[in-house]
């Protein structure tokens, strides 16, 4: 192969690359995750100092972040214009 074939190749890698990183940047299983784990992490942290309801206080944050994911593309879309 050429250099430039290589090139070529090497930056068509480097797009798929891409596409797929801002495919999972945005997708649902990433936003469910991400607020899984919070809730988990959140809800162990309370159960450890002894909060009173650990399991319906972990739902504070993890539901913020999921909210905040929904509000955010409306945010980001109204600052592009």
């Amino acid at each position: 192969m050429s250099d430039i074939e290589n090139r070529l190749e090497a930056i068509e890698k480097r797009n798929l690359r891409v596409e797929q990183d801002k495919a999972w940047e945005t997708s649902w299983t990433r936003r469910i995750s991400i607020t899984v784990f919070t809730y988990i992490i959140v809800a162990m942290y309370l159960l450890v100092v002894g909060n009173d309801r650990p399991f319906i206080n972990a739902l504070v944050p993890a539901v913020g972040y999921f909210l905040s994911t929904l509000v955010l593309k409306s945010v980001r879309n109204f600052w592009q214009k």
